[in-house]
């Protein structure tokens, strides 16, 4: 085989085989590490939680003033 023709066959087989294999690789360790939250992201969701049992306690607070003040509010929605 002559130079040329070996060194075409190698580009060749490095194109097909071995390029598509690190490319494949490089976007599975991306998608890995993309999977997760993020620091902020994290923070931001501890703070709605907070915030959702804060309201909740609430409209737990304000359904018992209801029920002592007006025990048939939930009729008339």
């Amino acid at each position: 085989m002559s130079m040329p023709i070996a060194a075409f066959v190698l580009m060749t087989l490095f194109m097909v085989i071995v390029l598509p294999i690190i490319v494949i690789m490089h976007y599975v360790t991306k998608w890995k590490e993309a999977r997760g939250l993020s620091t902020e992201e994290q923070e931001l969701l501890e703070e709605l939680w907070r915030a959702s049992q804060k309201m909740e306690s609430r409209l737990n607070s304000l359904e018992t003033i209801l029920d002592d003040q007006a025990p048939d509010w939930k009729k008339k929605t």
